[in-house]
């Protein structure tokens, strides 16, 4: 079993595509052909995590925060960053980042989160522009039907519960070739018009090459006609945070000592008490302050998240009990996530939860 076999699994529960433009995410040290002895799982990878992984045999650190995020000019040990990438070169082990690609997933970070807390009916909080892609293309109306059975299997035309989705109209193409062609039909030089069915399909922007392999493969014609564009719809299941019901409703005290009890957080930080009880939950993992408004237009009572500033409490403005339970505590059930996910495919390495706590906080 290579690096490649385990990544690309994890990113069939996270695409790389689906993670922010800011972050850093994939293998971000190792080559992907190197044979897999063991999996260690983190939140954050240190020098000591980087120890762990010796100890357990780990060549292979799945990690949910990226260890490099921004550019390294040198690497001589002078911060823990470098000083984590020269002792994990150094000991021929890879690690992979995660980071927002599994943040903007509706089974990731936050659906973890309202999984713990026992939330019901959850979804996505804010629908994540840009990652739905529309295919058409013309083929002669005889290989219709094989060629969008083709697409579907590559994983076209899924849209929310359903799938095999497609719009289809029949018209004439019109085509001559010049000397240098060699047309499926008819004659170079000749002008010709088929009949043809025009497809139409849309899909998720990582599946893209995967898609145009099938239209390549199974098209009849020398040359494909075919465009492919991006859409500005929002995909209702990809996008950061969720929101979802506690089963039964709760007072607002009773709420915040369930939630520290729940994240196991030396405090909860929290907005003005507002007398009224809480249902309707919110939840973003790690640094949320950027969606309060989505929660309050999504009629949250409450919300979840960390690192808000002093100025963002008062964004509340009466409106939601917001929560902050510390960064690290947000986003602690990452590892457990990633690790029964992989434990469920591959069973001939071991797949390791880091028994490091690696949050640089803490309370008195």
């Amino acid at each position: 079993m290579q690096i490649k076999d385990v990544t690309n699994y994890i990113e069939q529960l996270a695409p790389l595509s689906y993670a922010e433009d800011f972050d850093n995410v994939g293998l971000l040290i190792g080559n992907y052909h190197t044979e897999v002895t063991g999996v260690l799982v983190t939140l954050d990878t240190l020098e000591e995590t980087v120890d762990e992984a010796i100890a357990n045999n780990c060549n292979l650190i799945v990690s949910f925060h990226p260890i490099v995020f921004s550019g390294l000019k040198k690497i001589n040990g002078n911060n823990y960053v470098e000083r984590v990438v020269l002792k994990a070169i150094q000991n021929n082990i890879a690690i992979y980042a995660t980071h927002t690609a599994l943040d903007n997933v509706n089974n990731g970070v936050s659906a973890k989160m309202g999984e713990v807390l026992g939330l019901e009916n959850m979804k996505t909080l804010i629908p994540k522009k840009g990652i739905i892609k529309k295919l058409t293309t013309y083929v002669p109306f005889a290989e219709a039907n094989n060629l969008r059975k083709k697409l579907f299997e590559a994983g076209a035309g899924n849209i929310g519960n359903y799938d095999n989705c497609s719009f289809n109209v029949e018209g004439k193409g019109s085509y001559k070739g010049n000397e240098n062609s060699n047309p499926t039909i008819g004659k170079k030089g000749v002008l010709m018009f088929e009949e043809e069915t025009c497809i139409t399909v849309t899909f998720d922007s990582y599946l893209e090459g995967k898609i145009l392999t099938a239209l390549f493969k199974n098209h009849p014609y020398e040359e494909v006609a075919y465009e492919v564009i991006t859409l500005d719809n929002q995909n209702q299941h990809v996008g950061m945070g969720m929101i979802g019901e506690l089963p039964s409703a709760m007072n607002e005290k009773d709420f915040l000592l369930f939630v520290k009890d729940t994240f196991k957080t030396g405090c909860v930080r929290h907005s003005e008490l507002l007398d009224k009880p809480i249902k309707k939950v919110a939840l973003l993992g790690g640094s949320g302050s950027f969606a309060i408004k989505n929660a309050i237009r999504a009629g949250a009572d409450a919300y979840i998240s960390a690192d808000f500033k002093y100025h963002e409490f008062f964004k509340a403005e009466k409106n939601i009990l917001l929560t902050d339970v510390g960064h690290y505590e947000s986003e602690q059930f990452t590892k457990n996530l990633l690790v029964d996910y992989l434990s469920k495919k591959f069973s001939t390495f071991a797949i390791i939860l880091s028994k490091k706590s690696t949050n640089p906080i803490h309370y008195i």
